[in-house]
């Protein structure tokens, strides 16, 4: 998994990039608009990466991306992660399945970094994260991220993602970039759409060949401006998402007769979405602004089956075997409320922002198999709550030095507290009842575990931080400098720097780099949570005894015991290099990236078990009535390297229309050059194992390339997208049952007319080809799963099939 970009891999992606704009029916970019597009995006400002204002994003000394929000309707999805992943080749959204919360709050990547590397800012302010922690076998294993979905497509104006290291300007997390997702700020008019679709796709996974008409979507969405007293405006939103699951599984030869017994594939989700965007004058010069954002999202997603004949199933309540079902309630909250105005030279900017995501989690249709046929069928779970509240101070000044030369100076201060918790379960969604001294029967709700009384967590911190951000313009340079401290309650300091500068050679030509450092503070998530399970063990003087297995917090006794240690933040040096190339319509920017981290957290592969039974193990083990334990550990060093290219030419025409040429594409590999193998106090053959390292490389693909064409004309338009992906691991206990999914290219296509008036109607096709990833063999024991994992979860395109959708904008 090791080794380096190579020069001629970097040449095929640059010769690939300027082909497909040379022949106007290819092309797609990740940073212009997928839709219509009413200006040229090469011009658009930018807030995200700078603080002078009035830059375009071709004008900055970092690459930024800006995606319209008709860009991100213009698809037929209605998630704003996957929305985003069709259109930036360095995003990556994969469907995961089969992996409890996870199914339901999905995380996305930056550049094959984790979730948690990437910081989101909703309307320039910092958005919280998920209180799901990834502890199962996904792409982002261990991260507790910010949920993309949480946020309407019809609550925004645009998307800015600024794919450098900015940790000294915006603080923890920003390792890989910032997403800044900017709200619509509209004082009249308003819209709407209505979609639906489905997935009509053959499946031929590897046992199989069937067809499914599943996967039935509605999205109502709309969205109006209003006026607030004179010069104010007010925009409020409300989206509706009504969407069906769908089965990808093979088939299972342990029934007769031979059938699909799982349910692989996407949850059942019904969601509201409503937000509100305002902002007015306020004593004079002054303006007050804020928005304010809810979200109930009910999710339910399936575990694997369990047969009629399986020792956990009792045939008085399930004669057939069950299934059980995972649900997911999820509320989440976004709000800000602010002042900005001037004071003296200096403009001041004043904020409170206040976020929280709880997850309700129930076990449906299951059984907890040691209270035999008095056990319930549905289970209350318990629940994770994460909230977040931040105060900020920001103050800007730009300075005149004469001849056209200007320095922007910016400085702020910061306050942030931050609280996550976890609720327990009703009691038989944990317990062992009165069967359970049978060694053989598991614990708790079959499916999904409840959290118990011992996993009780209410935990907070806090932190200060401030900033200096300098930006000088000295005719054809530009140069930046930013510095940055923060200190937190619970593990103390840390300090970030950035240099960046550019030189416009000529208006048409410019050369751009930035060095930084950075940092990701281990969240709470990753410091307090915790799911132990009880079981059955025999006890050393005869008989059996309850002990537990799971996930401990590294601060826990059972953890100190095994070396755990107070986690600290991971640390990142990032350097990047490109150059801009603008003429007439035609734009392209090339930036190369190397990301090296440092004291990088990971989770603990299971200590006790398998090759990690080791007898010292168990030893210290023993006083705390613990058969397994896994935890979080620092010491991971990677070193991420990578190129982005992306392009864009707009051709105007007086008798054919508009037509938008455009493309992207990311080069990206990560290697992990250390890797811990103990913790001061144990050695173990796979403190992190194999299974752990190839998915932090090969999860994501190491090649995405995207290339487009929109065209429109007298309100009709056409958009044909084609993505290529290359190949990706699914990794297994053994290289043996590792999964790969191949190299596929996907065509999306849309076509748009107008309909009675205001109105537009547009059908289209995601996956037009009905490509899905190389299917598992049933050979493989692991990956494979008896059918009930028939394609490779880790797909960063999913499994699902073609999509046909039909939708109505309208605009008013």
């Amino acid at each position: 998994m090791q080794g380096h970009l190579s020069v001629r891999t970097c040449h095929l992606l640059l010769s690939v990039s300027f082909l497909t704009l040379a022949i106007p029916s290819g092309a797609m970019a990740q940073t212009v608009a997928t839709g219509p597009v009413a200006a040229d995006p090469a011009n658009e400002i930018v807030v995200t990466g700078t603080r002078t204002p009035g830059r375009s994003r071709l004008e900055t000394a970092s690459p930024v991306d800006v995606l319209s929000s008709e860009a991100l309707r213009a698809q037929g999805t209605s998630e704003l992660g996957q929305a985003l992943a069709n259109v930036a080749p360095s995003i990556d959204f994969p469907r995961s399945a089969a992996v409890d919360g996870t199914d339901s709050v999905r995380p996305a990547t930056l550049r094959g970094l984790s979730p948690d590397q990437t910081l989101v800012l909703v309307n320039g302010i910092r958005g919280h994260s998920s209180a799901l922690l990834n502890t199962n076998g996904s792409v982002g294993r261990g991260s507790a991220a910010f949920d993309l979905n949480t946020i309407p497509t019809i609550a925004l104006d645009r998307v800015e993602v600024l794919r450098d290291g900015a940790s000294a300007q915006y603080g923890s997390d920003a390792i890989a970039g910032v997403i800044n997702l900017r709200l619509r700020e509209a004082s009249e008019g308003g819209g709407g759409t209505v979609s639906y679709g489905q997935y009509v796709t053959s499946v031929e996974p590897a046992r199989s060949e069937y067809e499914r008409r599943d996967g039935k979507t509605v999205n109502v969405a709309v969205w109006q401006g209003m006026r607030l007293g004179s010069d104010g405006f007010l925009t409020l939103s409300a989206d509706y998402l009504d969407r069906g699951f769908t089965s990808r599984g093979d088939l299972d030869r342990r029934v007769n007769p031979a059938r699909v017994t799982s349910r692989f594939g996407d949850p059942e989700v019904e969601q509201v979405s409503l937000f509100g965007n305002f902002g007015a004058p306020f004593a004079g010069d002054w303006d007050v602004y804020g928005f304010a954002g809810y979200q109930f999202r009910d999710s339910t997603g399936a575990a694997f089956p369990r047969l009629a004949n399986n020792v956990n199933n009792v045939a008085s309540i399930y004669p057939d075997g069950f299934r059980p079902m995972i649900n997911v309630r999820s509320d989440d909250v976004n709000s800000a409320l602010g002042l900005r105005g001037p004071v003296g030279d200096w403009d001041l900017d004043l904020s409170v922002s206040w976020g929280r995501n709880q997850l309700r989690f129930r076990t449906l249709d299951s059984i907890n198999s040691t209270y035999g046929a008095a056990s319930p069928t549905d289970f209350r779970d318990g629940k994770l709550a994460y909230d977040q509240l931040v105060t900020g101070a920001d103050a800007s000044r730009l300075y005149e030095l004469g001849g056209g030369d200007t320095l922007n100076v910016a400085a702020g201060l910061e306050y942030r507290r931050e609280s996550f918790e976890i609720t327990q379960g009703q009691v038989e969604s944990y317990a062992r009842g009165p069967l359970g001294g049978n060694t053989a029967l598991g614990s708790g709700a079959q499916g999904f575990q409840g959290f118990s009384p011992a996993n009780v967590v209410d935990v907070s911190r806090d932190n200060v931080s401030a900033y200096l951000d300098l930006e000088a313009q000295l005719g054809r340079l530009l140069i930046g400098v930013a510095a940055r401290g923060e200190s937190y309650s619970d593990f103390g300091e840390t300090a970030t720097g950035k240099v960046s500068a550019r030189y416009d050679f000529t208006d048409s030509f410019a050369l751009r780099g930035a060095a930084s450092t950075g940092f990701r503070a281990p969240s709470l998530q990753q410091s307090f949570y915790t799911l132990t399970q009880p079981q059955v063990a025999a006890a050393p003087g005869g008989g059996v005894t309850i002990v537990d297995t799971g996930t401990f917090p590294a601060t826990s006794p059972v953890a100190v015991a095994l070396g755990g240690q107070p986690l600290d933040p991971e640390k990142s040096f990032n350097l990047s290099a490109g150059a801009v190339f603008r003429s007439g319509g035609f734009n392209l920017s090339i930036d190369a990236y190397r990301i090296k981290v440092r004291d990088q957290l990971a989770l603990s592969d299971n200590l006790g078990t398998g090759v990690n039974a080791t007898p010292q193990i168990t030893a210290l083990l023993a006083p705390f009535n613990v058969s397994a334990a896994r935890f979080f550990v620092n010491g991971i060093r990677s070193t991420t390297r990578g190129i982005d290219v992306v392009a864009n030419y707009r051709l105007p025409t007086d008798a054919a229309g508009r037509f938008d040429f455009t493309l992207a594409g990311n080069l990206n590999e990560v290697e992990l050059t250390e890797v811990p193998t103990g913790t001061g106090t144990i050695t173990v053959p796979a403190l992190f194992g194999q299974q752990r390292i190839v998915g932090l490389e090969r999860g994501t693909p190491r090649v995405k390339v995207s290339g487009q064409t929109n065209w429109e004309l007298d309100g009709f338009g056409a958009l044909v997208r084609a993505t290529y992906y290359g190949s990706v691991t699914q990794p297994a206990p053994t290289p043996a049952n590792y999964a790969y999914t191949g190299k596929h290219v996907i065509v999306d296509l849309e076509a748009r007319a107008p309909l009675f008036g205001q109105a537009e109607l547009a059908v289209g096709a995601n996956n037009l080809f009905d490509v899905y990833p190389d299917f598992v063999p049933e050979t493989n024991a692991i990956n494979y799963n008896n059918g009930g994992t028939a394609f490779p979860y880790y797909s960063p395109f999913g499994f699902n099939g073609r999509y046909l959708y039909a939708r109505i904008n309208l605009d008013w």
